[in-house]
C-alpha cells in the first residue's frame, strides 16, 4: 500500500452499514408505511427477528462520538423513556408472527449501562416473552466500563445477556482524557474474570485515529487487549464527520493523525492480532479461528446488519425501539424521532414515532445483496448471488452499476481481481472495499451526499 494509493482512494464514500445509506432516507415515509412494512416482514426473509433497543443517555459525551447520544436526564424523564420503550415494543410485537424466532437482541446508545440492571433485565424479559429463540441467540449489550463496579457487572451477567461489548477505545489515558472518555473503573482483567466465570462472550472495542495516538501507542493497546483473549476485538476507524457531530471539532483543533498514520495503525494492529491467533473479519473485526463469524467468512456466508456482523444463522430483520432507532426490514427502513421528549410524547399518544424511512425497490434489494456480500466477504460471485436471491445473473448485473473500465483501473492498482464471473478483493484492496462497493452503486453516480473517508 503506497502513499499514492492512499491519496487516490481515500475519498469520501458510504460506510454501507445499510443500502441505501441512512442519509438517503425520506421524510415522506410515514408510520403507516412502517406498519405495512412490518406486516410484510412476516412473510419475508430472513424470517428471524432481531430487536434493537436504543438507550440514548450518557454520563459524559465523548468528543469523538457520532452516535445519537444525550446527557443524562433526571430520573423522572428516564422512567418515562423506559415506559415509552415498553409501549412501543408492545405496538410492534403485536404485529409479529409468533411462529418466528428471535435471533438477536442488541442494546446500543448512548450508554445502555446507565440504566439499573433490574431495568435492563425487565426489558429483556419483555422482549423475549411470547417468542421462541434460535439455539444460542445473541443477546448483547454495549458497556461503558468507566462507571461500573463489580456488583453491577455480576448482576449484568444474570440479566439474560450472553455477549458484552466493552467500549475501551484505548488504554492510553492521555488519548481518553483528550476525547473526554473515562477509563475503566475496574481493571479490565477483573471484568474479564467476572464475565468469563459466567460463561459470557466478550468483545473489546477500540478506535484508531484519535489525537495523541501513534502507531506504537496503538500497537501497545492492542497487544494488551490480545493478551486478555477476548472472543472478538473490533478496531473502528475514527470517522471525522463534524457536520454530524460538532463536538468532533474539539479533536480537530487538538490535531488528528494523518491518513498515512491511521493506515499504519490499522496494519500494525492487524499484525499484532494475527500473531495472537486472531482472524480478520470484515472491515474492522478480529475473531478467533473457531468463531462462527470466521467460519461464515470461509464459506462466503458472512452477513452484516445494523447489529454488526452476523451469520445466516443469526441474521434477522431488525425492529428498533427508542429515539433514532433504525428498523431494517426486507422491504424498508424506518427511523424513529431523534428528540427524546418528542419521542416520549408520540408514544404516549399511541403513535409509532417514525420520522423518516425508505422503501426499497426490487432493484435496490438486489444491489443491497451485492454490496453487503462484497463488504462482508471481500468477494462477490454473480451466479451465487443470483441463486441466493432467486434471480437471473443478467438481472443482477443489470441492477448494479457495472463499469468494466473502473473495475480494470482498480485491478491495475492492485485492489481487486475480477472476471466475468466475480470480483475478489486483494489483501491490499481490502482497506478500500468501500470504494469498490461505491463503484457498483447507481446512487453514487451523481451523489451530493456527505460521507466519511475509508482511512
Amino acid at each position: 500500500m503506497t502513499k499514492d494509493l492512499i491519496t487516490k482512494y481515500n475519498t469520501p464514500v458510504p460506510r454501507y452499514t445499510s443500502y441505501p445509506p441512512a442519509n438517503y432516507f425520506e421524510d415522506s415515509f410515514s408510520s403507516q408505511d412502517y406498519l405495512q412494512a412490518v406486516e410484510i416482514s412476516n412473510e419475508a426473509n430472513p424470517s428471524h427477528i432481531s430487536f434493537y433497543i436504543h438507550i440514548p443517555f450518557c454520563r459524559h459525551l465523548c468528543h469523538y462520538c457520532g452516535c445519537n447520544s444525550f446527557p443524562m436526564m433526571n430520573q423522572e424523564n428516564i422512567d418515562r423513556y423506559v415506559d415509552a420503550l415498553l409501549k412501543e415494543i408492545k405496538q410492534v410485537k403485536s404485529l409479529l408472527s409468533s411462529e418466528r424466532k428471535i435471533a438477536q437482541v442488541h442494546y446500543g446508545g448512548g450508554t445502555p449501562t446507565v440504566l439499573p440492571v433490574a431495568t435492563l433485565k425487565m426489558l429483556n424479559e419483555y422482549l423475549l416473552e411470547g417468542f421462541e429463540t434460535i439455539e444460542n441467540p445473541e443477546i448483547a449489550i454495549e458497556c461503558h466500563p468507566g462507571y461500573l463496579d463489580r456488583a453491577y457487572w455480576e448482576d449484568l451477567t444474570k440479566a439474560h445477556f450472553n455477549r458484552f461489548s466493552l467500549g475501551v477505545q484505548d488504554f492510553n489515558e492521555q488519548v481518553l482524557k483528550t476525547s473526554n472518555r473515562k477509563p475503566s473503573l475496574l481493571p479490565v482483567e477483573e471484568i474479564f474474570d467476572i464475565l468469563k466465570s459466567a460463561g459470557a462472550r466478550i468483545n473489546l472495542d477500540f478506535i484508531y485515529g484519535l489525537p495523541h495516538q501513534t502507531v506504537d501507542s496503538f500497537a501497545q493497546t492492542i497487544t494488551r487487549a490480545a493478551a486478555l483473549k477476548p472472543d472478538r476485538l473490533v478496531t473502528f476507524s475514527y470517522a471525522h464527520v463534524p457536520w454530524v457531530s460538532k463536538r468532533q471539532l474539539i479533536l480537530e483543533k487538538v490535531g488528528l493523525p494523518s491518513s498515512e498514520d491511521k493506515k499504519l495503525m490499522f496494519e500494525k494492529a492487524s499484525e499484532v492480532l494475527k500473531q495472537a491467533g486472531y482472524y480478520a473479519v470484515g472491515m474492522d473485526h478480529f475473531v478467533r479461528e473457531d468463531d462462527e463469524l470466521n467460519q461464515a467468512l470461509q464459506t462466503n456466508e458472512l452477513h452484516r446488519n445494523f447489529q454488526g456482523y452476523c451469520t445466516r444463522r443469526t441474521t434477522g430483520q431488525i425492529y428498533a425501539f427508542g429515539v433514532t432507532g433504525i428498523s431494517q426490514l426486507n422491504s424498508a427502513y424506518a427511523q424513529n424521532i431523534k428528540d427524546i421528549k418528542s419521542y416520549i410524547q408520540a408514544v404516549e399518544q399511541g403513535e409509532l414515532p417514525i420520522v423518516k424511512g425508505y422503501k426499497l425497490s426490487g432493484q435496490q434489494q438486489i444491489i443491497r445483496t451485492v454490496i453487503e456480500t462484497l463488504m462482508c466477504n471481500y468477494s462477490v460471485n454473480w451466479q451465487k448471488i443470483a441463486d441466493y436471491i432467486q434471480k437471473d445473473k443478467a438481472e443482477v448485473l443489470n441492477a448494479i452499476r457495472y463499469n468494466q473500465s473502473e473495475l480494470q483501473e482498480f485491478a491495475d492498482d492492485g485492489l481487486i481481481e475480477y472476471s466475468a464471473n466475480d470480483i475478489r478483493m486483494t489483501e491490499i484492496g481490502k482497506l478500500f472495499v468501500r470504494n469498490i462497493a461505491a463503484s457498483l452503486d447507481p446512487l453514487m453516480e451523481n451523489s451530493t451526499k456527505s460521507f466519511s473517508k475509508p482511512v
